[in-house]
């Protein structure tokens, strides 16, 4: 039985992607572990080692043709399609969320966007119409979403989880600021910027 790859390993391949599709539309069609570090201050030993987890993509000498790394990468997440994701939460950070050009750039179409103020249901966010947050369950159940991002408050947002959960949603990007707990099977990646400025005052004189 092969062994499981590293959480951090798959969360440096999005980068590599982003770089990879950087270089090809600047009209580049080779580059190198080498080059990849420079850009992403990554070191080459370390590229080549997490690609040689999936297989081997490139010749000593010749460095990776950037459209095939590109797409094996792409088929590697699982993002070489479209996926629906639905957001729960139509406030501030989720109007951003719905607008933000890149999710459909790299395979994510906002599909639903969901809240349970009356005075929000019905109305838009980024040409969606706004769902009632009771149909919630009901209505991602029916389309069959994997995906959802949550920006309700903290308060809510266990609730709001276990809901999706229930409705079959298997990945869970949250921007409220608490922990979540998830049954085995789904994924939860937190966002919380307040955390990462307080990293980075730790730094400061």
């Amino acid at each position: 039985m092969s062994k499981p790859i590293p959480d951090i390993v798959i969360g440096r391949l999005p980068i590599y992607l982003r770089a990879l599709v950087q270089m090809a539309q600047e009209g580049r069609q080779v580059t190198s572990s080498q080059e990849l570090g420079e850009r992403l201050g990554i070191s080459a030993a370390q590229i080549r080692k997490d690609l040689s987890q999936f297989g081997e993509f490139g010749k000593q000498g010749t460095g990776y043709r950037i459209e095939f790394l590109s797409k094996q990468l792409g088929e590697i997440l699982k993002v070489d399609r479209v996926w629906d994701v639905a957001i729960v939460g139509a406030g501030d950070i989720g109007r951003a969320l719905a607008s933000y050009s890149g999710f459909s750039e790299r395979g994510f179409r906002i599909a639903m966007i969901f809240d349970s103020k009356p005075e929000l249901v019905d109305k838009e966010a980024a040409g969606i119409v706004i769902r009632d947050s009771r149909k919630l369950k009901e209505d991602i159940a029916a389309a069959g979403i994997k995906i959802a991002m949550i920006a309700v408050p903290a308060t809510q947002a266990q609730e709001v989880v276990n809901q999706l959960v229930e409705a079959g949603v298997r990945a869970i990007l949250s921007y409220a600021p608490v922990h979540l707990s998830v049954p085995a099977g789904v994924r939860v990646q937190n966002i919380d910027p307040s955390i990462h400025l307080q990293r980075m005052t730790y730094y400061l004189d």
